[in-house]
């Protein structure tokens, strides 16, 4: 069975390949739609514009749900973040080099 991580990645890659899609889907729409209403380039390439624009704020939105959504998912299994492991591994850290001093400390000879 594949680990949480992989799970994870494997959502966020599908969530990306629809965006991709739904975008490459919008362009042939909007191109079609200026053919049509008979744009010229410049109002083609001004809505374009604005449309992309719209698109990559959409994009961020899901992009940002998708991770608050992982985030939640990951806080239920109580996983600690990197901040915290990264905190442990210093106190670890610490904690043997103090053992290592006092080691080298009791094998010196007395006196």
């Amino acid at each position: 069975m594949p680990d949480l991580q992989t799970l994870f990645k494997d959502a966020w890659s599908q969530a990306l390949v629809g965006i991709n899609a739904a975008e490459q889907e919008a362009e042939r729409v909007l191109g079609r739609i200026a053919d049509a209403a008979g744009f010229t380039p410049e109002d083609v390439r001004q809505h374009a514009r604005e449309f992309g624009e719209r698109l990559q704020q959409q994009r961020r939105d899901v992009e940002k749900g998708i991770d608050e959504a992982v985030r939640k998912a990951t806080d239920r299994f109580r996983f600690p973040s990197r901040g915290e492991v990264d905190q442990l591994r210093e106190r670890v850290d610490a904690l043997a080099r103090q053992v290592e001093a006092l080691a080298q400390e009791r094998s010196r000879p007395a006196g």
